[in-house]
Protein backbone atom coordinates (compact mmCIF):
# COMPACT_ATOMS: atom_id res chain seq x y z
CA UNK A 1 0.00 0.00 0.00
CA UNK A 2 1.23 3.47 -0.87
CA UNK A 3 2.64 5.04 2.31
CA UNK A 4 0.78 8.30 1.67
CA UNK A 5 -2.53 6.47 1.39
CA UNK A 6 -1.72 4.60 4.61
CA UNK A 7 -0.89 7.84 6.42
CA UNK A 8 -4.13 9.40 5.20
CA UNK A 9 -6.13 6.41 6.40
CA UNK A 10 -4.43 6.50 9.79
CA UNK A 11 -5.10 10.22 10.05
CA UNK A 12 -8.80 9.76 9.28
CA UNK A 13 -8.98 6.91 11.77
CA UNK A 14 -7.39 9.11 14.44
CA UNK A 15 -9.89 11.91 13.77
CA UNK A 16 -12.83 9.49 13.91
CA UNK A 17 -11.65 7.98 17.18
CA UNK A 18 -11.35 11.45 18.72
CA UNK A 19 -15.02 12.21 18.10
CA UNK A 20 -17.42 12.05 21.05
CA UNK A 21 -14.62 11.85 23.61
CA UNK A 22 -13.30 14.20 26.27
CA UNK A 23 -9.75 15.48 26.33
CA UNK A 24 -7.72 15.02 29.49
CA UNK A 25 -8.11 18.73 30.19
CA UNK A 26 -11.89 18.52 29.81
CA UNK A 27 -11.99 15.58 32.20
CA UNK A 28 -10.04 17.58 34.78
CA UNK A 29 -12.40 20.53 34.38
CA UNK A 30 -15.46 18.34 34.90
CA UNK A 31 -17.01 18.20 31.44
CA UNK A 32 -19.61 15.49 30.85
CA UNK A 33 -20.33 13.76 27.54
CA UNK A 34 -23.98 13.83 26.50
CA UNK A 35 -23.32 11.40 23.64
CA UNK A 36 -20.55 8.80 23.46
CA UNK A 37 -20.97 7.87 19.79
CA UNK A 38 -22.65 4.58 20.67
CA UNK A 39 -25.81 5.16 22.69
CA UNK A 40 -28.27 8.02 23.25
CA UNK A 41 -28.72 7.24 26.94
CA UNK A 42 -28.62 10.87 28.14
CA UNK A 43 -31.67 11.87 26.08
CA UNK A 44 -35.40 11.16 25.93
CA UNK A 45 -38.39 12.61 24.14
CA UNK A 46 -40.05 15.74 25.51
CA UNK A 47 -42.57 14.76 28.23
CA UNK A 48 -41.77 11.07 27.65
CA UNK A 49 -39.77 8.49 29.58
CA UNK A 50 -38.15 6.95 26.53
CA UNK A 51 -36.71 7.85 23.13
CA UNK A 52 -38.31 7.43 19.70
CA UNK A 53 -36.66 4.76 17.49
CA UNK A 54 -36.42 7.48 14.83
CA UNK A 55 -33.45 8.84 16.79
CA UNK A 56 -30.54 6.55 15.93
CA UNK A 57 -26.76 6.34 16.07
CA UNK A 58 -25.19 6.45 12.61
CA UNK A 59 -21.53 6.95 11.73
CA UNK A 60 -20.72 8.23 15.21
CA UNK A 61 -23.55 10.78 15.27
CA UNK A 62 -27.01 11.11 16.80
CA UNK A 63 -29.33 11.25 13.80
CA UNK A 64 -33.04 12.02 13.60
CA UNK A 65 -34.51 10.17 10.65
CA UNK A 66 -38.23 10.81 10.20
CA UNK A 67 -40.58 12.22 12.83
CA UNK A 68 -38.62 11.46 15.98
CA UNK A 69 -40.14 14.20 18.14
CA UNK A 70 -38.44 16.87 20.22
CA UNK A 71 -35.88 15.48 22.65
CA UNK A 72 -34.40 16.75 25.92
CA UNK A 73 -31.54 15.86 28.21
CA UNK A 74 -32.57 13.67 31.11
CA UNK A 75 -30.94 16.15 33.46
CA UNK A 76 -31.74 19.82 34.05
CA UNK A 77 -29.07 22.52 34.05
CA UNK A 78 -28.84 25.97 35.59
CA UNK A 79 -25.47 27.58 34.84
CA UNK A 80 -23.56 25.73 32.14
CA UNK A 81 -21.22 25.66 29.16
CA UNK A 82 -22.57 23.42 26.37
CA UNK A 83 -20.81 22.44 23.15
CA UNK A 84 -21.86 20.33 20.17
CA UNK A 85 -21.62 19.96 16.40
CA UNK A 86 -24.59 19.77 14.05
CA UNK A 87 -25.26 19.05 10.40
CA UNK A 88 -28.59 19.72 8.70
CA UNK A 89 -30.00 18.10 5.55
CA UNK A 90 -30.66 20.22 2.45
CA UNK A 91 -33.67 22.45 3.01
CA UNK A 92 -33.69 21.43 6.67
CA UNK A 93 -34.73 23.16 9.88
CA UNK A 94 -34.12 22.29 13.54
CA UNK A 95 -33.03 24.05 16.70
CA UNK A 96 -31.40 23.84 20.12
CA UNK A 97 -33.50 24.79 23.13
CA UNK A 98 -32.17 25.87 26.51
CA UNK A 99 -33.98 26.06 29.85
CA UNK A 100 -36.77 23.79 28.58
CA UNK A 101 -39.30 22.58 31.14
CA UNK A 102 -42.19 20.12 31.19
CA UNK A 103 -44.83 21.66 33.44
CA UNK A 104 -48.48 22.17 32.54
CA UNK A 105 -47.46 25.63 31.28
CA UNK A 106 -45.15 24.01 28.74
CA UNK A 107 -47.60 22.61 26.19
CA UNK A 108 -44.77 22.50 23.66
CA UNK A 109 -41.02 22.47 24.18
CA UNK A 110 -40.85 25.99 22.76
CA UNK A 111 -43.61 27.42 24.98
CA UNK A 112 -41.08 29.13 27.27
CA UNK A 113 -37.66 27.91 26.12
CA UNK A 114 -35.41 30.15 23.97
CA UNK A 115 -34.17 28.51 20.76
CA UNK A 116 -30.88 28.66 18.89
CA UNK A 117 -31.75 28.17 15.24
CA UNK A 118 -30.40 25.36 13.03
CA UNK A 119 -31.20 25.95 9.34
CA UNK A 120 -30.16 25.44 5.74
CA UNK A 121 -29.74 29.15 5.00
CA UNK A 122 -29.59 28.62 1.24
CA UNK A 123 -32.79 26.65 0.67
CA UNK A 124 -35.21 26.92 3.58
CA UNK A 125 -37.86 29.65 3.32
CA UNK A 126 -36.95 30.93 6.81
CA UNK A 127 -33.69 32.26 5.34
CA UNK A 128 -35.60 35.40 4.33
CA UNK A 129 -35.58 36.61 7.94
CA UNK A 130 -32.17 37.30 9.50
CA UNK A 131 -33.37 36.21 12.95
CA UNK A 132 -34.42 32.84 11.53
CA UNK A 133 -31.03 31.89 10.08
CA UNK A 134 -28.66 29.43 11.74
CA UNK A 135 -27.01 30.58 14.95
CA UNK A 136 -29.66 33.20 15.66
CA UNK A 137 -31.69 33.46 18.84
CA UNK A 138 -34.81 32.45 16.96
CA UNK A 139 -37.01 35.40 15.96
CA UNK A 140 -35.14 37.66 18.38
CA UNK A 141 -31.44 38.29 17.64
CA UNK A 142 -29.73 37.60 14.29
CA UNK A 143 -26.38 35.83 14.06
CA UNK A 144 -23.71 37.29 11.73
CA UNK A 145 -23.46 35.73 8.27
CA UNK A 146 -19.76 35.04 8.89
CA UNK A 147 -20.75 32.34 11.40
CA UNK A 148 -22.89 30.34 8.96
CA UNK A 149 -22.04 27.31 6.78
CA UNK A 150 -23.84 25.40 4.03
CA UNK A 151 -26.18 22.44 4.52
CA UNK A 152 -24.33 19.14 4.78
CA UNK A 153 -21.34 20.71 6.55
CA UNK A 154 -20.57 20.22 10.23
CA UNK A 155 -21.07 23.32 12.37
CA UNK A 156 -19.75 23.91 15.88
CA UNK A 157 -21.84 25.66 18.51
CA UNK A 158 -21.10 26.72 22.06
CA UNK A 159 -23.76 27.97 24.46
CA UNK A 160 -22.68 29.50 27.75
CA UNK A 161 -25.34 30.50 30.27
CA UNK A 162 -24.38 32.00 33.64
CA UNK A 163 -26.62 34.03 35.94
CA UNK A 164 -29.01 35.06 33.12
CA UNK A 165 -26.12 35.94 30.80
CA UNK A 166 -26.37 34.03 27.51
CA UNK A 167 -23.50 33.96 25.03
CA UNK A 168 -23.44 31.80 21.89
CA UNK A 169 -20.67 31.04 19.41
CA UNK A 170 -21.24 29.39 16.02
CA UNK A 171 -18.22 28.09 14.11
CA UNK A 172 -15.94 30.09 16.39
CA UNK A 173 -17.74 33.40 15.80
CA UNK A 174 -19.84 35.10 18.48
CA UNK A 175 -23.42 34.69 17.22
CA UNK A 176 -25.05 36.82 19.91
CA UNK A 177 -24.79 37.82 23.56
CA UNK A 178 -27.64 38.96 25.79
CA UNK A 179 -28.76 38.92 29.41
CA UNK A 180 -32.21 37.49 30.01
CA UNK A 181 -34.50 40.14 31.49
CA UNK A 182 -32.27 43.04 30.41
CA UNK A 183 -33.55 46.02 28.37
CA UNK A 184 -31.82 44.52 25.30
CA UNK A 185 -33.60 41.20 25.89
CA UNK A 186 -36.94 42.93 26.38
CA UNK A 187 -36.53 44.90 23.16
CA UNK A 188 -35.78 41.73 21.20
CA UNK A 189 -38.69 39.95 22.89
CA UNK A 190 -41.12 42.79 22.14
CA UNK A 191 -40.20 42.60 18.46
CA UNK A 192 -40.73 38.85 18.25
CA UNK A 193 -43.60 36.36 18.00
CA UNK A 194 -43.01 35.57 21.69
CA UNK A 195 -44.05 39.01 22.94
CA UNK A 196 -47.36 37.75 24.36
CA UNK A 197 -46.17 34.26 25.33
CA UNK A 198 -46.56 34.07 29.09
CA UNK A 199 -43.32 33.25 30.92
CA UNK A 200 -41.17 33.03 27.80
CA UNK A 201 -37.48 33.04 28.73
CA UNK A 202 -38.21 33.47 32.43
CA UNK A 203 -37.18 30.05 33.74
CA UNK A 204 -33.54 29.90 34.80
CA UNK A 205 -33.20 26.12 35.09
CA UNK A 206 -34.15 23.51 32.53
CA UNK A 207 -33.25 20.87 29.97
CA UNK A 208 -31.21 21.21 26.79
CA UNK A 209 -33.49 20.26 23.90
CA UNK A 210 -33.31 19.45 20.19
CA UNK A 211 -36.20 20.40 17.94
CA UNK A 212 -38.23 18.08 15.71
CA UNK A 213 -39.02 19.94 12.50
CA UNK A 214 -39.51 17.04 10.08
CA UNK A 215 -35.97 17.20 8.66
CA UNK A 216 -32.92 15.02 9.18
CA UNK A 217 -30.39 16.50 11.56
CA UNK A 218 -27.13 14.95 12.80
CA UNK A 219 -25.38 15.77 16.08
CA UNK A 220 -22.03 14.81 17.59
CA UNK A 221 -19.50 15.84 20.24
CA UNK A 222 -22.20 16.93 22.68
CA UNK A 223 -20.72 17.88 26.04
CA UNK A 224 -21.61 20.06 28.99
CA UNK A 225 -19.89 21.65 31.97
CA UNK A 226 -21.88 22.70 35.02
CA UNK A 227 -20.81 26.12 36.26
CA UNK A 228 -21.24 28.09 39.49
CA UNK A 229 -23.36 31.25 39.33
CA UNK A 230 -20.16 33.18 40.07
CA UNK A 231 -18.37 31.94 36.92
CA UNK A 232 -17.03 34.62 34.60
CA UNK A 233 -19.04 35.22 31.43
Amino acid sequence: MNKYILLAMLSLSSIASAQNTLTEQEKKEGWQLLFDGKTIEHWRNFKKDDLSPQWVVKDGAMVKLKKGGDIVTKEKYENFDFKMEWKIAEGGNSGIFILANETDADKKIYSRAPELQILDNERHSDRKLATHRSGSLYDMIAAPAASQKKAGEWNTVRIRFVDRHLKVWQNGVVAFEVKLGSPEWQKALDGSKFKTWKGFGETLTGHIGIQEHGDQVSLRNLRILKLPATAKN
